[in-house]
């Protein structure tokens, strides 16, 4: 019988008072437990006895759920004292009770004197390490953890063998601080000191990843000891770490502008017992946790290459601070991500760097729970907080953690208690704000100290031995920096291009690749797309058997409209033209991965990839039953995060450049809950780390009266991120266009981070479409003319970009479809910049060469005029000595009105003057007045 779960103790009690009135009537696995309870004499229970075996029960678990609040975690200060809870006399027990004996569910004590099992509960679970694991439901699991912890009283138990290596990483931990400290006074390194059993437990992780059948870890930190696990986890030389102080390189070989040290990756294979084990760590910038979903998605990315569907192979580990990881949301955004389909890693390994202290910031004014870890609870993930001066107890937490890793493929937590030595960077004063607790560090010994005086103690070896271990290392240091400075420096930067990424390269190119699909693979893949097996049940807007094949298209049904399309009776809309994009790809073995909020059905019901049986609610996806040698396409509605996806996608990209990675915003602007990740990993990881991605961002984009949040993808803020070629922004206005965009994305040799605006008037626009052999031939035009401009009668050229393109076509607002159709003057030309950057300058050219007569250029734009393209284009265009002129909304705080009234009019103005007005030309902001009270003065005015 377990008593492990509360309600469980609760029936005991019921139960009991139930069995003293009639025994039979007790569940019969009750009967045999209260049969074996002691009894007084006559036959009676003995209810002394049976009331102080209800305590001992209590009593173990309260130490199971409670015990970590009386364990000695904090290395700065001595035992916390007993809670409560914990004692005898919460339990209804006294001393008299000790030396009676108890049943017991404690693991290995079944039958114990009270003596016995309280001295077992106190080494268990309040020493140095406190437990929780009495919140996660799974009665498995918790039994699985107790087994594991209760026989052998949580103690380590470890060889000398095991000793000896522990000891080396403490040394070689902390001499590599006091080197730096030493040789490179007052550089900023973030060192590790006061946190050194850090490197024992990461190496516990690679010892013992063979038995765990674990070949690749993929690690992500912040600044603080990162140095010291790049030179002692991950052995990157020293010379290139002492290189990087010394700030060595030369500027021929130099890519892009680098990082500061501390936050550079790097990769390196480890030689574990004949066990090839990879190591990587990520590169990340300052916006601590930022890092955290990245790591996950290039863990996932190199699951999937290894075929590793248990999840076994590749391990995310990242590693905290403690005022970052409860202090910052995308914590839990990463953490909601963990046993999510799309998402899911099998498991994390997590350790928080404890210092009990942010930059400052002391815990009570950081935090309000009682851990930093308690965000942790809410994926029922097992927490070890663990004493950093007991490093054999903290090696032997980090075995029990990649145990239970690999056994569950959950996340599990080590919050590893320390403190920091100096301050928040070694040119800080840390006793301006924590005298007290800096006293206590100011005398406080080392853990390397520590351990080597306890082995001495121990006889595990002596002084003279200890003292080689510090000058083996200390020589080696003083070796490397000699060597440093008599031979040249390395290059910094990591490798790239290989493994994966080889025959990929760095430089963007302008030159068209070939993306066209022959029409018979075309109709092959909508057919295949428009299939319906019989056991099937589909909704009758998307397949609809009582249709007539040759009735109105606008009557038929999804697949209908489709099927008509592939066989070139329609032309094809923009939600068909990404499905052929998309099927095209996958026959060519090309795989395709799409996540964001609402992708399968698409946030405006344009895609349907993902088609729901209307009996049963089983999911069908066309897209994966196009061929037996089709790739996979993968298409999964994300949780409400921005920040994490974004930056799980780039992840996946980093390790899989041969994927077509695509995420979607709802709206566009939900982009700005991503912001972080935009600047500090996809706009500039190229020219920090070196680092390439192709990942694609579909951001609806356009405005329709829909008010300030779900108009603009702030198109501007890409553009203002652009240089060096970095990322690819654009803004294509064809079904066509769009087809052959995806597709280059994946058919040329380089890999740029893609940007789209994507639209939502224009996917059911009448003009938006495309006839079927534009995606046979040819390739994405960065720059569209006018096919109907004459270009000896062209006086006025509009370039513009995007749904305001169709704006000047076509007035949504007239409902009589001839009226609609707008007269465009024979003397101008509008011309569609699709590719904002990098920019299309010689395609720009070429085009506005056409125009010779030409007096007058406009840049006509939907956007407030401090948004949008204006600010990017107009440089560039008076570059190209091109007298440019604005027409567009004035400047606004705020994207767009929200007022559809108000947009109607502002767009009406910006068409007629931007194809025959005085330019330049700002559309003013108006207010909306209030309306009047019915029946006041001010009624008949306004109606007069």
């Amino acid at each position: 019988m377990s008593f492990s779960d509360p309600a469980n103790l609760v029936l005991l009690e019921q139960y009991h008072a139930q069995w003293q009135k009639d025994p039979a009537s007790v569940p019969e696995v009750w009967r045999a437990f209260f049969q074996g309870f002691n009894f007084g004499g006559g036959g009676k229970p003995d209810e002394q006895h049976t009331n102080a075996q209800v305590g001992v029960l209590r009593l173990v678990f309260a130490h199971r759920d409670l015990g970590h609040r009386s364990a000695h975690l904090d290395p700065l200060n001595g035992p916390p004292p007993v809670i409560p809870e914990l004692t005898l006399e919460f339990n209804g027990l006294t001393e008299a009770h000790l030396d009676q004996q108890f049943g017991s569910n404690f693991k290995s004590l079944q039958h114990a004197t009270l003596r016995e099992i309280l001295a077992a509960l106190r080494q268990s679970y309040c020493g140095m390490i406190g437990y929780e694991y009495m919140h996660i439901q799974d009665p498995k699991i918790r039994g699985w953890l107790q087994e594991r912890i209760e026989p052998r009283r949580s103690q380590p138990n470890m060889t000398r063998e095991q000793k000896i290596k522990i000891l080396h990483d403490l040394h070689d931990s902390e001499l590599f601080e006091k080197f730096l400290h030493n040789r490179f006074l007052g550089q900023k390194r973030f060192s590790l000191e006061g946190a050194e059993t850090l490197i024992p437990l990461l190496n516990a992780f690679v010892d013992r990843a063979p038995d765990f059948g674990v070949s690749e870890y993929v690690l992500g930190m912040a600044h603080r000891g990162r140095l010291n696990v790049l030179a002692n986890v991950l052995h990157k030389p020293l010379v290139d770490v002492f290189a990087e102080f010394e700030d060595y390189f030369r500027d021929d070989t130099a890519d892009g502008d680098g990082d500061v040290k501390y936050h550079l990756g790097f990769a390196s294979d480890v030689m574990v017992r004949g066990h090839l084990l990879h190591l990587t760590l990520t590169p990340n910038p300052s916006h601590l946790e930022a890092v955290n979903s990245v790591v996950e998605g290039r863990t996932r990315a190199k699951q999937e290459q290894f075929h590793d569907s248990q999840r076994k192979r590749g391990i995310p580990l990242l590693i905290h601070g403690d005022a970052a990881f409860s202090g910052q949301g995308s914590v839990y955004e990463t953490l909601n991500l963990s046993n999510l389909d799309g998402y899911t890693t099998g498991g994390t390994l997590h350790v928080v760097i404890n210092n009990q202290i942010g930059f400052t910031t002391s815990p009570h004014n950081g935090r309000s729970s009682q851990y930093c870890t308690d965000v942790a609870k809410t994926i029922q993930a097992p927490i070890f907080h663990v004493n950093a001066e007991d490093p054999e107890t903290v090696v032997f937490i980090a075995e029990l953690a990649l145990e239970f890793r690999q056994t569950f493929g959950c996340d599990v937590f080590i919050d590893m208690y320390c403190y920091r030595k100096r301050g928040h960077n070694e040119g800080d004063e840390p006793s301006f704000t924590q005298p007290l607790m800096y006293r206590k560090i100011a005398s406080r010994p080392s853990a390397t100290k520590v351990y080597t005086d306890k082995l001495i103690h121990d006889e595990v070896l002596n002084e003279e031995e200890s003292q080689l271990i510090d000058q083996v290392f200390e020589m080696k240091l003083d070796r490397t920096q000699k060597e440093l400075k008599s031979q040249p420096p390395r290059p910094r930067g990591m490798p790239r291009f290989e493994g994966r990424w080889k025959g990929l390269q760095l430089r963007y190119a302008h030159d068209p690749v070939a993306t066209g699909v022959p029409l018979e693979t075309l109709r092959q893949i909508g057919e295949a797309l428009c299939h319906k097996p019989e056991n099937l049940t589909l909704h009758r807007k998307i397949f609809d058997p009582d249709t007539k094949s040759d009735g109105p298209s606008e009557r038929k049904s999804l697949f209908g409209r489709h099927l008509d399309m592939v066989q070139g009776r329609e032309k094809v809309d923009w939600g068909f033209a990404e499905a052929l994009a998309f099927g095209s790809l996958l026959v060519e073995k090309i795989p395709i991965r799409l996540s964001g909020q609402d992708s399968g059905r698409g946030t405006f019901s344009q895609r349907h990839a993902v088609l729901v049986d209307q009996e049963t609610g089983e999911c069908y996806v066309p897209l994966d039953h196009l061929g037996p040698e089709q790739a996979p396409f993968a298409v999964y509605d994300s949780p409400l995060s921005e920040f994490a996806l974004l930056g799980f996608e780039f992840g996946y990209t980093l390790d899989s450049p041969n994927t077509l990675v695509l995420w979607e915003a709802q709206f566009g602007d939900f982009a700005n809950g991503g912001q972080v990740i935009v600047d500090q990993f996809i706009a500039s990881s190229e020219s920090k780390w070196q680092r390439s991605s192709g990942l694609v961002l579909l951001l609806p984009h356009g405005y329709e009266g829909q008010g300030p949040e779900h108009s603009s993808a702030r198109l501007e803020r890409f553009l203002q991120l652009c240089a060096d070629d970095n990322i690819q922004v654009v803004n294509t206005t064809a079904p066509a266009q769009y087809f052959h965009l995806l597709r280059r994305q994946v058919k040329r040799n380089f890999r740029k981070p893609l940007i789209i605006m994507t639209p939502k008037s224009l996917l059911r626009h009448p003009l938006a479409k495309s006839a079927l052999n534009e995606f046979t031939t040819g390739h994405f035009r960065e720059v569209l003319d006018d096919p109907t401009a004459d270009a000896n009668k062209v006086r006025r050229v509009v370039l513009c970009s995007g749904k305001i393109y169709y704006d000047f076509l076509f007035d949504a607002e007239q409902k009589d479809a001839e009226k609609a159709r707008r007269k465009i003057p024979a003397d101008v030309a509008i011309v569609r910049v699709e590719q904002f950057y990098p920019f299309p300058e010689e395609q720009l050219q070429q085009v506005l060469r056409r125009y010779r007569k030409a007096t007058e250029y406009v840049w006509a734009q939907e956007e407030p005029q401090n948004m949008g393209g204006w600010a990017f284009m107009e440089p560039r265009l008076r570059a190209l000595e091109i007298n440019v002129q604005f027409v567009g909304r004035d400047a606004s705080s705020s994207p767009a009105t929200g007022s559809h009234r108000i947009h109607v009019r502002e767009q009406k103005e910006i068409v007629e003057v931007a194809l025959d007005g005085p330019v330049p030309h700002v559309v003013r902001a108006v207010r909306v007045p209030e309306a009047p009270p019915p029946g006041s003065d001010k009624v008949a005015a306004m109606q007069k």
